[in-house]
């Protein structure tokens, strides 16, 4: 006879059994089977570390990462070589189901310690301090099933029991057993299930309940008990279980003796006959199951079944057919799902669906150097009036749900969502469907639609075209020759070049090709401006300045400049950037001046006095306001009579006031700080090269660079500009 223990699911290899049975090797895999003793708190046959990589146990691996970056996961978490493929199969069904899977994510813990606290987190149990005490694998099962169950479990848990020995607690704590009569983990686990059985059968246990008797010496003296026979000549501890099974065998035969040969025989068979098994209770009351162990003359028929579960009034659910299969191909030593209830089903959220594309690329796509491809990228979407844009589906009532108790589980109705919020569009009378108001540029920003109006240029704008004002966005499908002059409140794009012109925007400004001129070309934005180049271009913008290369040109910015790629330079002209610059390349080996003006620059300046200008305006105008309303206390002062509306007019404008100019100083205070030197931590940063010639101006600082150095950071220190290597 041999040992049968699976392996994975795989392999299948025949050990010997006897006594003493230790830990035996299998060098061709390199696998440690522990067929440990029956105190050992790990499993029978369990795999345990170290386990040798081969390339399928790989290949394991990396499916279980593909797996989890198709279903859109944080696969780092488990992303770890020293994780086998089935701790990573937890670890990834875990932040499937989003469950805190720091918890067992631990290469220490074995898969099936995983699995438990897994499981347990569904049901808002708590695993670790059991783990903490030394409790793993089957074990950790076993408590979760009590927890499960809302058992007691902790009165009676001991840290040195081991797995077989909590499950008979939880079956007696489950059966309402008084556990305390086996409870002692002096008994092993084949000595409790003996007193937990006597107890079941109401037998008087303490005839037997010694450790010092055998489980088998148990045995003979429960079925003694079973059978209705005196006991006390064979239970003493003088006897082998061998002679006890005879005495209590003879003690039958004289029993019986003076019945007939039928009746003698049906006693000996009822006698002999066993009827063991648990039905236990899991899914909070959405699922049985039954259990049947393999015990020599165990039989267990179908009404067996039906009867408990009539008892414990389990009536919905109730699978048939696994009954009949569970007896009629006795299943033993295996759990099967013999009765499950219908969940609950929450309702489907309300949800948006959208008719144009919402995941516009607001970055460019990189070039293969690094840099910028601003030719190619798509800007924005264009919408018709009247045309639908979104449709909300309402939220869906859930389906409630019956526990195999034959009780309903009421489900959560879906959560609505707000109505979707911006401007340009309108709701039409179904209250669901968003409709456009106008032909123009569509964005989601957010959370909230904006469409606004968008003109659209057919042809290249030249001085024959004239001035452009239009209250909104410009699309250009051409160029800008001298004379062409746009003006928009929105944004400019141009789909080519820039040769001469001037460019007004109230938002960014997006030259495809780029713009190259002689010094004739004014840009200004309150957003950012970006093309593939810039060459003596004039740009005023609020927000970045962003190329592949800047030559010659003048720019200010409240932003940062950023010119991209490897083969990106910075040459020339003068570059004020508030909040700095990153380039890869600085200058030229010719030594051409280049002037770079970081922190404050004159556009700083220009700004704080905007400010400063702003905020003397709020203060005459709360002056004003606070003499109206010292005016009317005067006058209530008085009694003579002050309009009621007129006083609470006046008392909001000085509370509007008031946050207007804390707003202001808010404002204030971030631009100041956006210039200190801790804030600034690469004010100038140079990836390539930068050559000599070049000047570094940082908060009014200056330093020129005398000779070519490579991949360094230009930042202030101590009122001193310092090179940091990068």
């Amino acid at each position: 006879m041999g040992l049968w223990r699976r392996i994975s699911g795989q392999k299948t290899f025949s050990l010997p059994t006897g006594t003493g049975a230790a830990a035996y090797r299998i060098s061709k895999e390199n696998v440690i089977i522990d067929m440990g003793n029956q105190n050992s708190k790990n499993k029978p046959g369990e795999l345990r570390f170290p386990m040798v990589e081969n390339s399928e146990y790989r290949a394991a691996q990396n499916q279980e990462i593909k797996l989890g970056t198709e279903q859109g996961l944080d696969v780092s978490v488990y992303s770890n070589p020293e994780f086998n493929w089935l701790q990573m199969e937890q670890i990834r069904i875990g932040l499937k189901d989003k469950i805190n899977v720091s918890l067992y994510a631990n290469p220490a813990y074995s898969y099936d310690t995983m699995r438990q606290i897994r499981l347990a987190l569904y049901s808002t149990i708590d695993l670790i301090p059991y783990l903490q005490r030394g409790f793993t694998d089957d074990a950790l099962e076993e408590i979760r099933l009590a927890l499960l169950d809302k058992l007691p479990i902790d009165t009676w848990l001991r840290d040195d029991m081991c797995a077989p020995q909590i499950r008979e607690i939880r079956i007696g704590l489950c059966e309402q057993m008084d556990v305390s009569a086996y409870s002692d983990t002096r008994f092993n686990w084949m000595q409790m299930q003996e007193i937990r059985l006597g107890l079941e059968k109401k037998l008087n246990v303490s005839l037997y309940a010694n450790r010092l008797l055998s489980h088998t010496q148990m045995k003979e003296i429960r079925l003694g008990l079973e059978a209705g026979l005196d006991v006390s000549s064979y239970c003493g501890l003088i006897h082998s279980a061998t002679d006890m099974k005879e005495k209590r065998l003879a003690l039958i035969s004289g029993k019986t003796s003076k019945t007939s040969l039928v009746d003698d025989k049906d006693s000996l068979l009822n006698s002999l006959r066993k009827n063991e098994f648990v039905i236990s209770i899991e899914d909070n009351g959405n699922k049985a199951y039954a259990y049947i162990p393999w015990v020599p003359g165990n039989m267990v028929s179908k009404e067996d079944i039906y009867n408990d579960l009539q008892r414990r009034e389990i009536v919905f659910g109730i699978k048939h057919e696994a009954i009949a299969e569970l007896i009629d191909k006795k299943r033993m030593n295996e759990k099967v799902l013999i009765a499950e209830g219908v969940p609950a089903r929450k309702g489907k959220d309300g949800w948006f669906e959208f008719f144009v594309r919402l995941d516009m690329p607001r970055i460019p796509a990189p070039l293969p150097d690094g840099g910028v491809d601003y030719v190619n990228i798509e800007a924005f979407e264009m919408v018709d009036e009247g045309e639908k844009i979104a449709l909300y589906h309402p939220a869906e009532k859930g389906s409630n749900g019956k526990n195999i108790y034959g009780e309903t589980i009421h489900a959560d109705n879906g959560m609505d969502k707000k109505p979707l919020r911006g401007e340009g569009f309108l709701i039409a009378p179904d209250g669901v469907t968003y409709l456009s108001r106008m032909n123009g540029k569509f964005e989601y920003l957010n959370g909230r639609i904006i469409i606004t109006n968008m003109l659209v240029v057919k042809e290249d704008v030249t001085s024959v075209t004239g001035k452009l004002e239009v209250d909104g966005s410009v699309y250009v499908i051409g160029s800008i020759y001298s004379g062409g002059c746009i003006k928009a409140t929105g944004d400019i794009i141009i789909e080519h070049n820039v040769e001469m012109g001037r460019l007004i925007a109230g938002g960014n400004v997006m030259i495809k090709k780029g713009s190259c001129s002689r010094h004739d070309c004014f840009i200004e934005a309150g957003g950012e401006v970006s093309g593939s180049f810039f060459e003596a271009a004039n740009i005023n913008a609020k927000g970045n300045v962003k190329a592949n290369y800047i030559m010659n040109s003048n720019i200010n910015t409240m932003g940062r400049v950023i010119v991209s790629g490897s083969k990106g330079v910075l040459l020339g002209g003068r570059i004020c950037a508030m909040r700095g610059v990153d380039t890869y390349n600085l200058g030229n080996t010719s030594h051409i001046k280049t002037l770079l003006e970081v922190g404050k620059t004159e556009m700083y300046e220009k700004e704080q006095a905007a400010y400063a200008e702003k905020r003397e305006q709020l203060l005459r105008q709360l002056s004003v306001l606070e003499t109206k309303w010292n005016k009317f206390l005067q006058l209530m002062a008085a009694k003579q009579e002050v309009s009621k509306e007129v006083i609470r007019k006046v008392h909001a404008a000085i509370i509007a006031k008031g946050h207007e100019l804390a707003e202001l100083d808010a404002e204030v205070s971030k631009l100041a700080n956006a210039i200190t030197e801790q804030n600034m931590k690469a004010p100038v940063c140079v990836k390539g090269k930068a050559h000599g010639g070049s000047v570094i101006v940082i908060n009014d600082i200056s330093y020129m660079l005398s000779s070519e150095i490579s991949r360094v950071i230009f930042k202030l220190r101590n009122k001193r500009i310092a090179i940091v290597t990068l």
